[in-house]
């Protein structure tokens, strides 16, 4: 990149790449389109929005635009600990509800979760320490009447944890998942080495620290949003905690109301070791494909969503029936 003129022409030459004017723009919560009339001169940013700007970018390119930015004289005043920049910005949140208006009910789960998991690992981990989000949720009643064991579903995060998906485990009482769920109260464990934790929890591996925050429905329950960090103490600061707080109930807009429970019907079950689990947990893909087979010629056929709810419910039956 050669030495731009101005803040605006180092915005140009940074967004030449490939995705880049994207990803700034939902970073800072504003659409692409008010990026690129900052960059032409056709509207002026805000203050705030300027600090903002400053945050999206790597370390090395903030120096040079904050230069720029001074030399005509642009203000950004340095973010307080209280101070806006540790909320989720008002454009991104209305950019969610409109997805949740206009996405069909098959895609608004994925579309919706990926959406916001992008935006809090960029605001929660700009250094790349290590940190992860997973969507941990409630298995259906089993023939009992009541729940007992959750399943993490969706997530994502920066390395070591990218492919967070690919494990998939259940969880029950003996997670800080499951503990939360079950009080329906969020709970931090600042230092899961520590052996005098008064909580359970699974530990995964890099994990130093963590995070579960209830999704929660009319003082009803869906699961919980677990955050993990290779760093511990990552979630002792207030704030970091309160902006967790707001992206979990963001989040819990990507559930149908059916998905969550009544506490009383929650009784959680100590789960298998990852280990036991993982033999099982290898036949998912083939017990999708089997189900779908089995149907294809039915009236009304399984669609791939159900397929799969009907595979994890299998296995979880098959690890509930191995503990003692």
């Amino acid at each position: 990149m050669s030495a731009p003129f101005s803040w605006r022409d180092m915005l140009k030459d940074i967004t030449r790449a490939p995705g880049a004017s994207e990803r700034i723009a939902s970073t800072m919560g504003v659409s692409v389109v008010t990026l690129h009339r900052w960059m032409n001169g056709e509207s002026k940013p805000r203050p705030h929005n300027l600090r903002q700007l400053l945050q999206a970018l790597p370390d090395e390119q903030q120096s040079l635009l904050a230069e720029l930015l001074e030399q005509e004289h642009m203000s950004f005043p340095a973010p307080a600990a209280s101070d806006s920049w540790e909320q989720i910005e008002y454009p991104f949140v209305m950019q969610v509800l409109e997805m949740r208006a206009s996405t069909p009910e098959s895609l608004l789960f994925w579309t919706l979760c990926h959406k916001v998991f992008q935006h809090a690992i960029r605001r929660l981990d700009p250094e790349r320490f290590g940190i992860a989000i997973r969507m941990v949720l409630c298995m259906p009643k089993t023939s009992d009447g009541t729940i007992h064991s959750l399943h993490e579903s969706v997530g994502s995060g920066t390395p070591p944890w990218e492919d967070v998906e690919q494990e998939a485990i259940f969880l029950g009482a003996e997670s800080l998942a499951g503990y939360v769920v079950a009080s329906c109260l969020p709970k931090t464990v600042e230092n899961l080495a520590d052996e005098t934790m008064r909580v359970p929890a699974h530990r995964a591996e890099y994990e130093q620290s963590a995070i579960a925050i209830p999704l929660l429905y009319t003082n009803r329950v869906a699961g919980c949003l677990l955050v993990s960090s290779t760093q511990p103490d990552y979630f002792a600061s207030p704030s970091r905690l309160a902006l967790i707080s707001d992206y979990t109930r963001l989040i819990a807009l990507a559930l149908m109301p059916e998905q969550f429970y009544p506490p009383e019907s929650i009784s959680l079950r100590m789960m298998p070791s990852f280990e036991v689990q993982r033999e099982h947990l290898a036949t998912f893909r083939n017990r999708v494909i089997a189900l779908m087979k089995e149907t294809s010629h039915a009236k009304e056929p399984l669609t791939r969503s159900q397929a799969e709810q009907l595979a994890w419910q299998q296995i979880e039956e098959e690890l509930l029936q191995l503990i003692p």
